[in-house]
């Protein structure tokens, strides 16, 4: 290949690229795995016979759901041996590596909370949820990306819904009201104020901490208010000292903090939250998921 034809399709995915990340990252729940998947995406995109492609974008975009699917039916066996539970890779979005976030569907699609109930559908319920629900692919378009009819794409999407439906319904707050819900819950756990962590957090909340056996995380779910209240105003009763350090931030679309230790662990912190209350605590300290996270 010529270096202008290689330049040529370069600059074909770099127009693309904030999409097809977007993509990735939402089918993936890894912004490592995403750019992993853009990088063969891109080699087997040098390759192709590109005058033949009418319409770059779905050729791309085909490419990459592929490879990402691949990807998640490989990796089922790794979590198998994941220590504590998995959570997304935290990704700053303030500014957006995957383009505006102009969208209700493009915000949350990206949320914790939507990406960590969505480990619970199929490959295949997946790619349909995201392509039809973050990107209004109409069906026809999903099943010629995926290979499939356009039927049994609307059955997967039909079935990808009701699978998450009842927890969906629980992470319904907006920004404001996460944030709002957010601050008060550390300002709380700080001063080991039981009583007003419990009164924040709804009774059938459920608290998840990802360390990857690399830092100090709970290895299993923590679910309930009494027991997340004790949880996090135990975690802070251990370690209150003047040098844990608070920063607010963006993530994955939505208010978060980033805490950090006089040791040096670093943690993310975020909530999802309906009805005035929290309804999910996500902790991400595991390093290799915050290396795209400042401070």
């Amino acid at each position: 290949m010529t270096t202008t034809g290689a330049a040529e399709a370069a600059g074909a995915l770099t127009a693309h690229r904030p999409m097809l990340l977007g993509l990735a990252y939402r089918l993936l729940g890894s912004l490592h795995d995403a750019e992993d998947v853009l990088q063969e995406t891109y080699l087997r995109w040098l390759d192709v016979d590109r005058e033949s492609v009418a319409e770059p974008r779905r050729y791309l975009s085909r490419v990459v759901t592929r490879l990402a699917l691949d990807r998640l039916r490989a990796r089922q066996a790794a979590r198998e041996t994941y220590i504590g539970p998995w959570l997304p890779e935290p990704v700053p979005t303030a500014p957006s590596p995957f383009g505006p976030l102009d969208t209700v569907e493009l915000r949350d699609t990206l949320s914790t909370a939507l990406l960590h109930l969505l480990e619970r559908l199929t490959p295949p319920e997946r790619a349909v949820y995201v392509l039809h629900t973050a990107f209004a692919l109409p069906y026809a378009e999903i099943a010629d990306l995926l290979g499939r009819s356009a039927a049994d794409c609307r059955q997967l999407h039909h079935r990808a819904v009701a699978r998450i439906a009842d927890d969906r319904r629980r992470f319904t707050a907006g920004p404001a009201e996460q944030r709002r819900l957010l601050d008060a819950f550390l300002a709380a756990a700080r001063d080991g104020d039981l009583a007003r962590l419990t009164d924040l957090v709804a009774a059938d909340a459920t608290a998840w901490s990802d360390g990857g056996g690399r830092v100090r995380a709970a290895r299993n779910p923590v679910h309930g208010a009494d027991r997340i209240a004790r949880f996090f105003a135990g975690i802070y009763a251990r370690d209150r000292r003047p040098g844990i350090r608070t920063t607010s931030a963006e993530l994955n679309g939505a208010p978060a903090l980033l805490l950090r230790w006089p040791a040096g662990a670093r943690y993310t912190l975020a909530v999802a939250a309906a009805d005035g209350r929290i309804t999910g605590v996500y902790l991400v300290g595991n390093p290799e998921k915050l290396t795209r996270v400042p401070g």
